[in-house]
């Protein structure tokens, strides 16, 4: 008989699958191990006036640090015609996300949901957008990447603990089930084409549970406490953005944000064959921490913030002497604004997906949300470190220079999140 421990991650693993999977044989398995825990449902006029307001509605562990919904899911949505949407267009979507605020409360226990909008979207009208609203097409933001953009029309994001509601919201919106959670919801397909569906997922046991993918050892060494595949923690609240931070404070678009999403294949062959974990604290953190012992683990000691400004100007000084620089310290150099605010609110997840096929391979779906999309495309070329591999030759463009080594970007895609009263295809100068 299995140990209660072997039932629970048993039981887990179906049901990450069952997300990744999809199809109604997986929404099945799903149910039949969640039927005595119903989900609540929701009260349309309880939802919050942003549609990225999610820290109130989540976990948070013992230090504050928030606690992200372990089942995520993107879909990248398109109009089926030329031009602006149509009043049937809005009207189709408009009830289909009501439908989705009835069926489900807004909190990590029933399903929290965002719909953005790209630049190309806002190309379909005559009529530019807002001066204030910083949303270019994505570019390319290192001299080594050359990823596929994501210029769908939207971006629905859902998230959930519930395995079982986010697969069933999923099916429902995209036209395969009637209900979700009881309540009728129209599929998104009466107006949208469904272009793409990537799945993830994020907390401690997850990624070792799933590091059979592609890009990992054989050796299995993702610790179970981990939350990410690398072996650490990340988003400590002191590093973060706050939401009030990142919301645009003014025009129609006020109680919104942007939000930058990339896919990143990951290899960690040598992250983890070649590297100590002292080599590994030094590459991801800066090699100040490994010197001082300050991460233990998968880096609980470092509690609600991870002091990483204290290093930021060691960079060329740690370059010289330990032949190496950490991702954190580079990126934090651009990170901060004159007061020492954090910019970006990152709300990153792992996953197996292998987007165009269906192998199963290591990856990372990184959302960050910030006011201007050019605050994530700084902080992402601080954290290049092209400038660091001129103090030393022992910091190359991809070799001792933080994790770029083991990360590899295949898609990004810039989108506007704009406040709930315009989340239905909003106009580029909504009233």
């Amino acid at each position: 008989m299995p140990l209660d421990g072997d039932t629970d991650r048993s039981r887990r693993e179906v049901l990450k699958a069952a997300v990744a999977l999809g199809g109604a044989s997986a929404l099945s398995a799903c149910l039949d191990r969640t039927a005595d825990e119903p989900v609540p449902t929701g009260d349309p006029s309880a939802k919050p006036a942003r549609q990225h307001a999610w820290r109130e509605y989540i976990r948070h562990d013992d230090h504050g640090n928030s606690q992200l919904p372990s089942h995520q899911t993107l879909l990248y949505l398109t109009l089926d015609a030329d031009g602006p949407p149509s009043a049937d267009d809005r009207d189709a979507l408009g009830e289909t996300l009501d439908a989705l605020d009835r069926a489900y409360a807004w909190s990590h226990e029933g399903l929290l949901h965002s719909i953005a909008y790209s630049p190309a979207y806002f190309e379909r009208f005559d009529e530019s957008l807002p001066e204030g609203i910083d949303l270019p097409e994505p570019t390319a933001l290192s001299p080594f990447e050359s990823p596929t953009f994501d210029r769908q029309d939207a971006l629905l994001h859902l998230a959930s603990d519930r395995p079982d509601a986010l697969l069933e919201a999923d099916r429902a919106l995209r036209g395969e089930r009637d209900a979700a959670n009881g309540v009728s919801v129209p599929p998104l397909t009466d107006a949208l084409t469904v272009d793409s569906r990537r799945t993830g997922f994020v907390g401690a046991g997850l990624p070792a549970q799933h590091q059979d993918a592609a890009g990992i050892p054989d050796s299995k060494p993702v610790p179970e406490a981990s939350p990410l595949f690398m072996g650490f923690k990340a988003g400590f609240r002191g590093n973060q953005a706050t939401e009030d931070y990142v919301t645009i404070d003014d025009g129609p678009f006020a109680g919104g944000t942007t939000k930058v999403v990339a896919n990143l294949r990951q290899r960690l062959d040598d992250w983890y064959e070649e590297q100590t974990h002292e080599e590994r604290v030094m590459e991801m953190f800066s090699p100040g921490y490994a010197a001082e012992g300050l991460v233990e683990g998968v880096g609980d000691t470092l509690g609600s913030d991870s002091g990483i400004d204290r290093f930021v100007d060691d960079l060329e000084s740690d370059a010289r002497e330990y032949g190496r620089v950490g991702h954190a310290q580079k990126a934090a150099r651009a990170n901060r604004d004159s007061a020492g605010n954090v910019r970006l609110l990152r709300r990153h997840f792992e996953s197996t997906d292998d987007i165009g096929s269906d192998q199963q391979v290591a990856s990372l779906h990184f959302p960050s949300l910030q006011r201007r999309v050019s605050e994530f495309e700084a902080v992402r070329r601080a954290m290049n470190g092209t400038d660091l591999t001129e103090v030393t030759p022992a910091v190359r463009q991809r070799v001792n220079n933080g994790i770029l080594e083991y990360i590899f970007v295949r898609r990004r895609g810039n989108f506007l999140v704009p406040p709930r009263r315009h989340r239905v295809l909003p106009t580029p100068r909504p009233e």
